[in-house]
């Protein structure tokens, strides 16, 4: 039934932003799946990207090194909330952009404006022919690559509850370097000269922090309803 209402219904671009750990990307699939809307984790393109360096041995440290190659892999999302994929020239990547590895780097090989450029343009492609719609999460979403989206949210949770959530996610982390390293990404995000993590003027924001997933689900999904219903 909600699928046929979906169908019905204007199409609805919805970004959501936020530092990780704020419960960004289990609550952007279920809002997604449960309206019918298409689902994008740009998260997992810089991951790609930045997996596709380190495989070619790219120096990490030199943004002109990086910036020469940004074209070169094809990178490709499927935006099914219920089972989101991602390949890097037809190789599935969505296990090894996980690694340790690519989440120490991915901060240095995002913050290239070329490789800025290459992953935005991928992301309005997706946005623009999602048919009902789409749940685009990331980091600058609301502020650079949808500026005209829908709805924006702003997603924020304390460092420690963050933290909690990351360790809890990394089996056995330590609790005090997660969030030293949650700390520290943030910093890069927030810092960087080209499309830096940042709130919208125009973004909803919610403290996840003392929320279940739950109940931040049902808060998201009613700010979508209430969207829809207006527009």
């Amino acid at each position: 039934m909600e699928n046929g209402a979906a169908r019905t219904a204007p199409a609805v671009i919805v970004a959501i932003d936020g530092p990780s750990g704020t419960g960004k990307s289990s609550t952007s699939k279920a809002v997604a799946a449960k309206l019918g809307l298409s689902y994008l984790d740009t998260g997992a393109q810089y991951r790609a990207i930045t997996w596709w360096m380190v495989s070619n041995d790219i120096d990490i440290t030199d943004p002109s090194a990086i910036a020469a190659v940004a074209g070169k892999p094809e990178i490709v999302s499927g935006t099914d909330p219920a089972e989101p994929t991602i390949t890097v020239d037809g190789t599935d990547v969505a296990g090894p952009i996980r690694t340790q590895e690519v989440t120490s780097k991915v901060s240095a090989v995002s913050a290239v404006p070329e490789v800025r450029a290459r992953i935005t343009e991928l992301q309005r492609v997706l946005a623009g022919s999602a048919p009902v719609g789409i749940v685009v999460e990331g980091r600058d979403i609301g502020t650079t690559v949808l500026p005209g989206a829908d709805l924006k949210i702003f997603l924020t949770a304390s460092p420690e509850a963050r933290a909690a959530r990351r360790s809890g996610e990394l089996k056995n982390a330590d609790i005090d370097a997660t969030r030293e390293a949650l700390v520290k990404r943030d910093a890069a995000d927030s810092s960087r000269k080209t499309s830096p993590l940042a709130k919208a003027d125009d973004a909803v924001e919610v403290d996840t922090s003392d929320l279940t997933l739950q109940q931040v689900i049902e808060c998201v999904v009613t700010l979508v309803e209430e969207k829809r219903a207006a527009k």
